[in-house]
């Protein structure tokens, strides 16, 4: 009976209710409506999965799983909506608002929901937040230790004066070379969105050149992860339903036609192939000029500013374009937000003095591994220094990585 997978069900008392409770593996609670539901809840009821119907008495399932999504206790409950009607927008929306599934009455079988189910529960079990943001039901301190930020502000103020001189040559090599602005700002996301300083390395318009530039030559991706959704590949639960029942609702997406619940599990796929990081290696848009001050990381200089204001530290972990910072927010792939951004970091000083040749597995496993060193009581000022003492010899590379 431990084993049992604990379902609530809200909506109307139906054959499918039954139809579950047929099911050896689940243990079925049913509330007639969200009202019901919510004092089950509140009573320190944690079922592993909610099946809510769209229809509910003095509101709707898309308002029970909103409530539900804002209350991190129930992060790893997995929520199934399902409708009497198949709706194109329903389900457009609802899957806007982070539902996990989407079925339409009648449920094609306990034993297909029940497999999705155990699917759904594995995924968010694996990809949690609450395995870290939440340890004895104490939240995490985030405040920055005052000797760390003394230390910032001593290191970044006394660089900036002693490194005017070179700084003021390069602002007019670089304006020398190439019209435009000498510096560059970009949004970078460390703990938050900010305004990120670097000296311009790369000719005007260079941004609008990343896309192409990314699907080509981008050193994290690989040829094993060019994958696309297969509209021919028939859908494995779909084979083994009886006639022409499907398990999800059909959706006609151009010439094609595939069931939901495949299209989303290969959509999920394609997303998860995808390359969180882009790094050119060659990069064609860098200038000449842009090329001396990267090699020799004169361009990272301006991010003491950024430093003084409180934006970045010394060490820790490298703040990311915001395309690259959205695909890291769910479970340990955002671990590495719990340490402050940084001008340097593990990662850089294990191996972009090598040449920058580093698996994207391997750099988000470098900056969980900063993140453990900084989260709760680890932090170790000599750990910092220890990282900015290894940093001098990747100052001085070969790559424009």
């Amino acid at each position: 009976m431990e084993n049992l997978i604990k379902i609530l069900y809200i909506g109307r008392s139906s054959e499918d209710i039954n139809d579950l409770r047929t099911h050896p593996d689940v243990s079925v609670v049913h509330k007639s409506n969200s009202l019901e539901a919510i004092n089950y809840l509140k009573s320190g009821n944690k079922p592993d999965a909610v099946i809510s119907e769209m229809i509910l008495s003095g509101g709707d399932g898309l308002e029970m799983n909103q409530w539900i999504r804002e209350r991190p206790e129930f992060d790893r409950v997995a929520f199934i909506l399902i409708s009497y009607e198949f709706k194109d927008e329903l389900i457009k929306m609802a899957f806007s608002k982070r539902i996990d599934d989407f079925f339409v009455l009648p449920i094609p079988s306990a034993k297909s929901i029940v497999g999705r189910i155990k699917f759904l529960i594995e995924f968010r079990n694996k990809y949690s937040l609450v395995s870290y943001v939440n340890t004895d039901n104490q939240d995490i301190k985030y405040a920055m230790p005052l000797s760390k930020r003394l230390f910032d502000l001593l290191v970044a103020i006394s660089a900036l004066i002693v490194l005017s001189p070179i700084l003021l040559f390069i602002v007019i090599a670089i304006r020398l070379e190439s019209k435009g602005k000498v510096y560059y700002i970009s949004k970078r996301v460390g703990r938050e969105p900010f305004d990120f300083y670097k000296l311009r390395s790369m000719r005007v318009g260079a941004d609008s050149e990343l896309k192409k530039l990314a699907k080509d030559k981008n050193q994290y991706d690989t040829a094993s992860k060019q994958s696309e959704i297969d509209f021919s590949k028939p859908c494995p639960v779909c084979a083994k339903l009886s006639g022409e029942k499907s398990c999800s609702p059909i959706l006609h997406i151009g010439p094609h036609s595939i069931c939901d619940y495949w299209y989303n599990t290969q959509k999920r796929e394609v997303a998860k192939s995808k390359s969180a990081f882009i790094k050119i290696a060659d990069d064609p848009r860098i200038t000449k000029v842009g090329k001396f001050i990267r090699n020799t990381s004169i361009d990272e200089l301006p991010q003491l500013i950024n430093v003084i204001k409180g934006d970045m530290s010394i060490v820790g972990n490298r703040p990311l374009p915001v395309y690259e910072a959205e695909l890291l927010t769910r479970g340990l792939l955002s671990k590495r937000f719990l340490a402050p951004a940084g001008i340097t970091g593990l990662w850089q000083v294990e191996l972009r003095g090598k040449g920058g040749v580093m698996s994207e597995d391997e750099r988000m496993r470098l900056d969980n591994e900063y993140a453990d060193h900084f989260i709760g009581n680890a932090y170790s000022f000599w750990y910092d220094l220890k990282l900015i003492l290894r940093t001098v010899p990747a100052l001085f590379q070969k790559d424009t990585v």
